[in-house]
């Protein structure tokens, strides 16, 4: 959980590969045997390059998952996904008219922004890798379950889950309901361990600084534990519409810092930094969602897929967004564009700085991580499809997001949309099914 990483769940393309290493293996069973045992195996990979404007986060991303078909309705299936992330990223300070200095994370060495310059980290450097195994079977004639386990490593966080849901058909199988829950449990290492939270950072230069960083250190490693709950409904409304709605609850609770952003203090607005402090959540988080999707097929099999979200949590948040996709099939290629829109509220806590005087009021719960505050943002995509025949497939797909900020007013700390970071990136995926 390394700065900035978004938990990039999108796709990447090892089709060779697994194609030559599943060859391999079975190259000394009997060809009738082989070719049984593969048809009873789907597989999807795909590779994701995703880059951030201004050399910020950069990521490369693989994912392959296999699918072993028991029969019709009973199924295994395996995900691997590891994904490399580097570049640089915002620590949360805010620029300055004056060159700044910042202690890196772990304490030792230091970096410098230039003036009027976004306070950028460039120690942003983590391998992480992901494995999940579900599994998913019928009931009887009206009832399907599903389990599964996952785990993810990285050099400073560790991710433990389990999942389950159970499926009940109504309405000759054109109703479903479903009930799915999940449970996590992480653990964080931040490098230079733990910091308290609205404690000063040490100044690199004090000579005091030793004493300084480990006094405002609180432990090497915390704990957080997540369960989130869905409650579904699908309708077949004819044979070529579907239309889903979903409730979802989210409970989260522990360490829900990000403990490597910090926040300027300054005497006054718009006036002279002072110091930089440690951001400071709740510990405490409960999300609540609600979904709708509809699809429709069209005579000439073209397919408009359309989605709402509207999400509200008690750090103050709200946030909607609008998906719209539309596949025009052409032969044995398709290509589908996409638009999503975004918007968000900031969360009580957020604050792009704080000054001296809030400071003094001793507060619970202060953040300048712009992901938690006002902003719109956009993303605009294409997809392209080739069939080779109903079980196999290459796609690629390429997508821009523009994340901007919105103008923040409070009593204490206004800050204008031009002050703040915004953020353009770019993803690019190619993948196989087979």
């Amino acid at each position: 959980m390394t700065h900035d990483k978004n938990r990039l769940t999108h796709g990447a393309a090892l089709g060779s590969t697994l194609a030559a290493i599943g060859c391999s293996v079975l190259q000394g069973l009997p060809n009738q045997a082989m070719a049984g045992e593969l048809e009873k195996w789907d597989a999807d990979a795909a590779v994701l390059q995703y880059a951030e404007s201004d050399n910020r986060v950069q990521a490369t991303e693989a994912v392959v998952g296999l699918t072993r078909n028991v029969d019709s309705e009973t199924q295994l299936n395996l995900k691997l996904t590891v994904d490399t992330l580097s570049g640089a990223s915002p620590n949360g300070a805010m620029p300055d008219d004056q060159p700044q200095t910042f202690t890196r994370p772990s304490g030792n060495g230091r970096y410098t922004v230039d003036a009027n310059a976004l306070p950028l980290d460039d120690t942003f450097r983590d391998t992480r890798t992901t494995g999940a195994v579900q599994w998913s079977a019928p009931l009887g004639r009206d009832w399907t379950y599903s389990g599964g386990i996952s785990y993810s490593s990285e050099h400073d966080y560790e991710s433990r889950g389990v999942n389950a849901s159970l499926s009940r058909f109504f309405n000759q199988k054109n109703t479903t309901l479903t009930l799915a829950s999940s449970l996590s449990t992480d653990t964080v290492s931040p490098e230079g361990g733990l910091p308290v939270g609205l404690s000063a950072a040490p100044e690199w230069n004090s000579g005091s600084f030793e004493a300084d960083f480990d006094a405002s250190r609180n432990g090497s490693e915390a704990d957080k534990q997540v369960i989130d709950v869905v409650l579904g409904l699908t309708q077949i409304i004819d044979r070529r519409t579907l239309m889903q709605f979903n409730y979802s609850l989210s409970l989260s609770d522990g360490y829900m810092n990000d403990p490597y952003k910090l926040i300027s203090v300054y005497d006054e607005p718009g006036g002279t930094v002072q110091e930089y402090r440690y951001e400071a959540r709740p510990d405490t988080r409960q999300k609540h969602a609600l979904f709708w999707q509809t699809k429709h097929q069209f005579e000439s099999s073209n397919i408009i897929d359309g989605s709402y979200r509207f999400l509200f949590d008690d750090w103050g948040m709200t946030s909607h967004t609008l998906d719209l996709k539309y596949r025009w099939g052409f032969g044995n290629q398709y290509l589908e564009p996409q638009v999503r829109w975004y918007r968000q509220s900031a969360i009580d806590a957020y604050q792009p700085y704080m000054t001296s005087a809030q400071l003094a009021e001793n507060p619970d719960a202060l953040t300048a991580d712009y992901r938690l505050g006002d902003f719109d943002a956009w993303t605009l995509g294409m997809r392209y499809g080739y069939r080779f025949n109903a079980d196999t497939e290459v796609y690629t797909r390429f997508a821009a997001y523009q994340q901007n900020p919105r103008d923040f007013e409070s009593a204490s700390t206004p800050a204008n949309s031009g002050d703040l970071p915004g953020m353009t990136a770019y993803m690019l995926t190619l993948g196989v099914k087979f």
